[in-house]
């Protein structure tokens, strides 16, 4: 990843705290959405990321129809250190270069007063050096599992193994300029994203 020509806004979080709702509450004061875990999931069905999953861990990667299992690739990167760091070498730079696309699209267009990088593993993959500003989003851990239990059926244990895997909070807030509380209402949120719109003068 390069540096950005349009001012960029890096969102992080605590899982199931609510990135992308205090992303899209940054898009209605102008912002142009980069989800970088969207981008993701397209770099893995890259011809040359594919090779390099099959050829690090085989067939066992892949569905019937000859696509990634992300599952598959979840089960075996959350129990090891050194396999997770394997992923993210392959992964990384495609994704990055797929962020550099969409964020000059997004530079391009006169309607974008700015960019956000909706990224969980923004840090991990040391792009918050070219953003000028970076939130983290946070709420009570009882109001995350439920939220991840009702969304994606994740028991309190598949959580917990997920952020094993990840930077660990308090070293995620340090990098963050503020930490916005999303333990309320849509519009509390918003309000709290307006009044960093206002303070930065993103508009």
């Amino acid at each position: 990843m390069t540096p950005s020509p349009i001012r960029l806004i890096g969102v992080i979080g605590a899982i199931g705290a609510g990135k992308s709702t205090a992303s899209a509450s940054l898009a209605k004061s102008g912002g142009r959405v980069i989800d970088a875990d969207k981008l993701g999931h397209r770099g893995l069905e890259l011809p040359e990321v594919k090779r390099e999953l099959v050829h690090r861990w085989g067939e066992r990667v892949l569905k019937e129809d000859g696509t990634i299992d992300r599952r598959a690739i979840a089960g075996i990167v959350f129990e090891s250190e050194v396999e997770r760091k394997a992923l993210e070498s392959i992964v990384y730079p495609p994704i990055g270069l797929m962020a550099e696309v969409e964020i000059a699209k997004a530079a391009a267009d006169p309607e974008v007063r700015f960019v956000v990088l909706d990224a969980s593993m923004l840090l991990e993959a040391g792009w918050q050096r070219f953003c000028e500003k970076i939130i983290y989003v946070d709420a009570p851990r009882e109001l995350r599992l439920t939220r991840l239990a009702d969304r994606s059926g994740w028991s309190p244990e598949e959580v917990a193994r997920r952020e094993a895997a990840q930077l660990p909070a308090e070293k995620k807030k340090a990098f963050a300029d503020v930490v916005v509380m999303n333990d309320g209402s849509t519009e509390r949120l918003q309000e709290q994203i307006d009044e960093l719109v206002e303070k930065w003068e993103l508009r």
